[in-house]
């Protein structure tokens, strides 16, 4: 079975959010085909989840002071630091009865893309539920999903080698656990890329990497495609949403 594979992709937060929408609701339309892509953000963000406060979660001055976005997705899930040098992140969306009707399965399945993944790269990891890619314990990548009209987007973390120290300074943490001590602890259930190889790859590595572990996976042929002027149309039209104090403040 033959799915997309867009090219890596550089955007801002609002625009990626709505690239994901826009993917999702057509292929729910039957508009658009399974389709798996990378990309990473510019500037850094914080991306909430569906359910979250963004009063509660993100110091918004601190956002400011670094020239960070602050963002709401549409899948849940905890606040997350999306660091433009330190992070590739993926999506895949795909008609829901091309995973399994068990959430915990179907993260299980998409994720076994990403162990594969790692392993490439050099890195023993392996999926621990509900939705993390771990090392000797220790969370490497992070998952969301959301299940509407009939199709599944999944959208996840992959840690090459983030500002930690400005995570805790963004998200809102008090000031005396933002230590090295506490920083030190985070790391003792975090890890990156970097960290297991020794090294830091390029993007390219990593998204080549990724690539081929999710074909040997999922059992799936990806085909690099472009992204389509109806999506590309589609997106423009969310991103005033994902953009809006409104849609920032739903919560």
């Amino acid at each position: 079975m033959e799915w997309r594979l867009l090219p890596l992709r550089i955007d801002d937060a609002f625009t990626s959010m709505a690239i994901d929408e826009a993917l999702l609701k057509l292929n729910a339309e039957g508009k658009s085909q399974n389709t798996i892509r990378f990309w990473r953000w510019l500037p850094s963000t914080v991306s909430l989840g569906w359910f979250q406060s963004v009063e509660r979660e993100v110091d918004l001055g601190v956002a400011k002071k670094y020239g960070v976005d602050v963002v709401r997705r549409i899948t849940g899930g905890g606040a997350v630091f999306h660091d433009y040098d330190g992070e590739l992140t993926y999506s895949v969306v795909c008609k829901q009865s091309d995973v399994p009707t068990d959430i915990i399965e179907s993260y299980k399945f998409i994720c076994g893309g990403l162990v594969c993944g790692f392993e490439q790269l050099g890195v023993k990891a392996e999926f621990k539920p509900v939705n993390d890619v771990q090392v000797n314990g220790r969370k490497i990548s992070g998952s969301a999903q959301t299940r509407r009209w009939g199709s599944v987007l999944q959208h996840g973390t992959i840690l090459i080698s983030p500002n930690v120290r400005q995570m805790f300074e963004l998200l809102r943490v008090s000031p005396e656990k933002i230590s090295d001590k506490f920083i030190a602890s985070v790391f003792e259930r975090v890890t990156t890329v970097e960290r297991e190889i020794g090294r830091k790859p390029s993007f390219e590595k990593v998204r080549e990497a990724m690539k081929a572990g999710v074909e040997d996976s999922l059992g799936i042929k990806l085909v690099e495609g472009e992204i389509t002027d109806e999506e590309l149309e589609l997106a423009t039209e969310l991103k005033s949403k994902y953009a809006s104090d409104e849609w920032l403040r739903k919560r």
